[in-house]
């Protein structure tokens, strides 16, 4: 006799782990593959101050190609002032108790350094002055709004969109589950107050994140003191920073790139190992990211993940039959050809209600031709609140074969809200409201109750 969950085609505890891993896999792939690419792009990003040398090329990929065919025309000081400050900073990592000042003792030790040794290199102050003063209180220019409209719309959609990979790049320490809509609200609200102090819109940035994160930040607080401490050294010593070495950013860039990098190799061999049709989509989305500009590389990374995912949800789908055994249990068996006369032929519905998955179920579901007083009751534990229009009517195509042959359709395990979409897509008309079995708290209660509607409706059919 088979176990409970593989009678209503539930995986056993034996695939359980294969399963779960793949699941990972592809619910990981878009996010490695897309923080990768952004990494890459923080590096790329930081080349010209590492080396003094600004590649031409408008790719990612591309920029650092360029970059080393011209290797020749990096200027030596820049470069290890770098180099330096990547050392002190991987050095100070090996240090338990100072791993979490490791970027600000390596800012602070390389800038005195390049300062007491007057070594020509680019400063930020080379780049703008910075102010001993808060950004002041201005009105925004209301009547611009209507033409910022649409391109403000899409730094919104790429800003949420890089905001959630974060999250799921990054997870919280306290292995708490993050919140993306308390995200979004909070990014929002910090955008609509951002404006009226002539702020850029501003999102999750996996580069702020890598330094709070190697600095030791456990919580969300670590990012409004980051702001309260900004705003302090602004004030107190916003000059000073303008003696910063460009270089020295470029080498803390450098480290914390690398890093996300290494934190997402763990899922990228996942996906290659597991997950093969994710794997050809993790490259694509890295290509599209480092190749691309980033709005564009998110569209195709959320389309290949969709067109995914709908591929494997049709492949799964699948009917199973279940047989009753003597102790009130239920055990699989295969599909029948045809609907036995007379008989309640119990099906269950592994799927998620997809409209690709509809030519799959057709293929396996029984003929009813020649059946009489044939019941199929088919169970629908799997499937989710709002199934797909097509799944509506091939429930409805389904019930009017077997009413036409003498038959009956009984749905079984369905929630009120799918009870709903029944009602409002004409299925509960067709099979009549006893025919649709509310799912049950008990294990197999919904069923049990189906079969012995369709029991009944068979004897009292034969009685008249």
């Amino acid at each position: 006799m088979r176990s409970a969950a593989a009678a209503v085609g539930l995986p056993s505890w034996s695939s359980a782990s294969a399963l779960i891993s793949i699941s990972v896999a592809r619910s990981a792939a878009f996010w490695c593959r897309f923080t990768t690419g952004i990494a890459l792009q923080i590096i790329a990003g930081v080349i010209k101050d590492f080396t003094a040398y600004k590649p031409q090329s408008h790719n990612t990929i591309g920029k650092f190609i360029d970059a080393f065919r011209h290797i020749g025309e990096w200027q030596p000081t820049p470069c290890l002032v770098a180099l330096a400050t990547v050392a002190i900073c991987i050095a100070l990592k090996f240090v338990k108790s100072l791993e979490a000042f490791a970027t600000l003792i390596a800012l602070v030790v390389v800038t005195v350094g390049v300062t007491l040794m007057h070594l020509d290199v680019e400063k930020v102050g080379d780049i703008a002055a910075i102010p001993n003063a808060l950004p002041p209180f201005v009105v925004p220019h209301f009547a611009a709004i209507p033409g910022l409209l649409l391109g403000g719309l899409a730094v919104a959609l790429v800003g949420l969109a890089q905001a959630a990979g974060i999250s799921a790049a990054v997870p919280n320490p306290d292995r708490s589950r993050p919140s993306t809509s308390g995200d979004f609200v909070a990014q929002g609200a910090a955008n609509l107050a951002g404006g009226f102090f002539g702020a850029l819109p501003t999102g999750g940035s996996l580069s702020r994140t890598g330094v709070a994160v190697s600095a030791g930040a456990r919580t969300r607080w670590a990012g409004i003191f980051a702001g309260i401490w900004l705003a302090v050294l602004v004030l107190l010593a916003g000059s000073v920073a303008e003696l910063i070495p460009m270089p020295v950013i470029g080498g803390l860039i450098l480290v914390i790139g690398a890093e996300l990098i290494a934190g997402r190799w763990a899922d990228i061999t996942l996906v290659l190992r597991t997950a093969p049709l994710s794997a050809v989509a993790m490259v694509v989305t890295f290509l599209a990211t480092t190749q691309l500009p980033l709005h564009t590389a998110i569209l195709i990374g959320a389309i290949t993940s969709l067109v995914l995912y709908c591929v494997k949800a049709s492949q799964s789908a699948s009917l199973v039959a279940l047989r009753p055994v003597g102790d009130g249990g239920w055990e699989r068996s295969e599909v029948p050809d045809r609907a036995p006369s007379d008989e309640v032929t119990v099906l269950h519905y592994n799927g998620i209600g997809l409209f690709a998955e509809v030519p799959r179920i057709d293929e396996e579901w029984p003929t009813v031709d020649y059946s009489h007083h044939a019941v199929v009751v088919l169970s629908l534990g799997t499937i989710p609140d709002v199934p797909s229009s097509k799944v509506l009517k091939s429930l409805r195509r389904w019930a009017t074969d077997l009413h036409d042959n003498g038959g009956r359709l009984i749905i079984a395990g369905v929630s009120p809200a799918t009870a709903r979409e029944l009602t409002a897509g004409g299925v509960a008309e067709l099979i009549g409201p006893d025919a649709i079995v509310p799912a049950s708290t008990r294990v197999f209660g919904a069923l049990d109750e189906a079969v012995a509607r369709g029991t009944q409706w068979i004897a009292g059919q034969n009685e008249r």
